[in-house]
């Protein structure tokens, strides 16, 4: 059986690797200047995460797949993009999101 001092140690132990991994490359790269290319190249990682975490959340909920006219999240998602493309507006884009998911989850029922 596991103690919690064994547990706590194998916490402290992967949360001082992860910060090693995480935290040597970043001390490295900060002190170099990186080509443009790649400096354009990795500014798309944060907004290609996100998209395949809404993507996976929408197409995916809980879990399953859903591609059907059933799907709230998916009837929600044309809405909130609607609104973000015309207003380039987050908070409006996300309170569009959010009614219109209720709203599609009441007409499903």
């Amino acid at each position: 059986m596991t103690t919690a001092r064994e547990i706590w140690v194998v916490v402290a132990g992967m949360a001082a690797a992860n910060f090693l991994l995480r935290f040597a490359p970043m001390s490295l790269v900060s002190r170099t200047r990186l080509p443009e290319p790649v400096q354009r190249w990795l500014s798309y990682v944060p907004v290609s995460v996100m998209a395949s975490l809404v993507a996976t959340e929408i197409l995916r909920p809980g879990g399953t797949w859903l591609i059907t006219m059933r799907n709230p999240y998916l009837l929600a998602a044309a809405p909130t993009a609607l609104v973000f493309v015309k207003t380039r507006s987050f908070l409006g884009a996300t309170l569009a999101g959010m009614v219109s998911f209720l709203a599609f989850r009441a007409l499903l029922g």
